[in-house]
């Protein structure tokens, strides 16, 4: 065993506590460092944000549906030529305008939080008329085996 005397218990003390203090402003300058004031010039073919955030959401929407089978049952389809041509613009457009908002990345998040919200509501009120529908397709089959069940317990009646 190797047992430490005083002295040595107090260096290794302080050599912790100053390895903390570097790698606390190591870390410090690291974030600082990263934060960018870089704002890119609008291009001048720029996407309106009401248009983006619309844009934006469809474009998820056809994203999270590539691997979703349509009623042709067919699966990984790549939908967003669909999302550029309804909004009528091309793939390097989004991709400026998109470039552009990125660089203001207050104004970035917002819209991203603003599309994740209708988003959510959307899935919500698609969920609710999904219950309904499969709500009333239970009764309907409970009922229809209610039906069967009758007739079955008619016809055991009348084997006795």
């Amino acid at each position: 065993m190797v047992y430490l005397t005083t002295k040595q218990k107090v260096n290794d003390l302080l050599l912790t506590d100053n390895m903390k203090k570097i790698s606390y402003l190591l870390l410090f300058v690291f974030l600082v460092s990263c934060t960018s004031n870089t704002i890119f010039k609008k291009p001048e073919d720029l996407i309106p944000k009401d248009t983006m955030m619309l844009l934006i959401e469809d474009m998820m929407i056809a994203s999270s549906s590539k691997f979703v089978k349509n009623k042709n049952n067919e699966s990984k389809i790549n939908y967003m030529s669909f999302v550029y041509d309804k909004y009528k613009i091309d793939s390097s457009r989004f991709k400026r305008s998109n470039f552009y908002y990125i660089s203001e990345i207050d104004l970035y998040g917002e819209m991203i939080d603003d599309v994740k919200k209708r988003l959510e509501e959307k899935k919500s009120f698609y969920k609710k008329i999904s219950d309904k529908k499969d709500s009333i397709t239970n009764d309907s089959i409970l009922k229809s085996n209610k039906i069967l069940l009758k007739v079955d317990s008619i016809k055991g009646l009348k084997k006795k």
